[in-house]
């Protein structure tokens, strides 16, 4: 009898072990700049119509913004001058990226949506 006690709490508490390992890898997987672009995609998707070749153009366009905020400008002074001449610099390539991928129509809404 006391070794199957012994068993059962030792299960228990690999179990709820576990699942508390598990919760924390998803919100750490919420910072990454892939998941932060496909969530900024599915929404640029419905609310813009996007076709597929225009979705794949974009999701990379906002990973590399994504990957370069998270190298450059997150954690950093944003009153630096280093840091707004970057940060410009990535939006000024996003925007590019954007003009590029979408029809005038979708690029004018999609801006419409950046000054919200």
């Amino acid at each position: 009898m006391k070794n199957l006690l012994t068993i059962i709490v030792i299960t228990l508490f690999t179990l709820f072990g576990t699942q508390n390992i598990s919760a924390q890898k998803l919100s750490q997987d919420q910072d990454k700049p892939e998941v932060i672009a496909k969530t900024q995609v599915a929404k640029l998707t419905t609310d813009l119509g996007l076709n597929g070749d225009q979705t794949r153009a974009i999701y990379r366009a906002l990973v590399q913004k994504e990957v370069n905020y998270k190298k450059h400008i997150n954690g950093k002074n944003p009153e630096n001058e280093e840091v707004i001449a970057l940060k410009e610099q990535y939006d000024t390539t996003l925007k590019i990226s954007m003009k590029k991928s979408l029809t005038k129509e979708q690029y004018n809404e999609w801006l419409g949506m950046q000054e919200q």
